[in-house]
């Protein structure tokens, strides 16, 4: 059986499309094109259920109208509305190709704080990525923290030490007075 821990949220089946079954999915990473995978995980009743993928197509950076096998019937597909959308950790690629890295795609990732000069051992989770803010120069990642709070930290590559893409986890070294950055 699938557990969690085997798994990440890549998006959420945010409604029916059509009358053939299609249903339109708003992501924040497109690693299932990447590779091509053959399925898909959602969460029904609290399950993680595998969905084969018929077809996809993109409709804009952040949605795709995806097509599941047996699912045929856009009443057959509403059932599917508003579960979540999981990726198998096992399929993510390791060997990214940094020209097709985009900030948007540490969005999910779990960030790992690594004290300047220290081993990362030595490391403190952060949050979890929940945004990132590219509109300026200055690109920003929005981090939800474990209390509840939100800070931003540069996403500059003086501040990020590695990603981990299998693990979705961003290892930064960020000054502690950056980490007051408050949203």
């Amino acid at each position: 059986m699938i557990s969690d821990s085997d798994v990440y949220q890549i998006g959420t089946l945010t409604r029916t499309h059509g009358v053939r079954g299609e249903l339109a999915f708003q992501f924040t990473d497109d690693v299932w094109d990447r590779v091509e995978a053959d399925y898909l995980f959602c969460r029904i009743d609290g399950l993680l259920v595998p969905f084969f993928l018929e077809e996809w197509r993109f409709r804009s950076d952040t949605t795709a109208l995806l097509k599941f096998e047996d699912i045929d019937t856009a009443e057959a597909a509403s059932r599917l509305v508003g579960a979540a959308v999981f990726f198998p950790k096992e399929l993510t690629p390791t060997d990214v190709d940094e020209a097709d890295l985009t900030w948007q795609m540490f969005t999910g990732f779990e960030v790992v704080n690594v004290p300047e000069g220290l081993p990362e051992s030595a490391s403190t989770p952060l949050g979890t990525v929940t945004a990132v803010y590219d509109q300026t120069a200055n690109i920003l990642l929005e981090v939800s923290t474990s209390d509840g709070s939100s800070v931003l930290i540069p996403a500059h590559e003086d501040f990020v030490i590695r990603a981990d893409h299998r693990e979705r986890r961003l290892y930064v070294s960020v000054p502690d007075e950056l980490l007051t950055l408050n949203c």
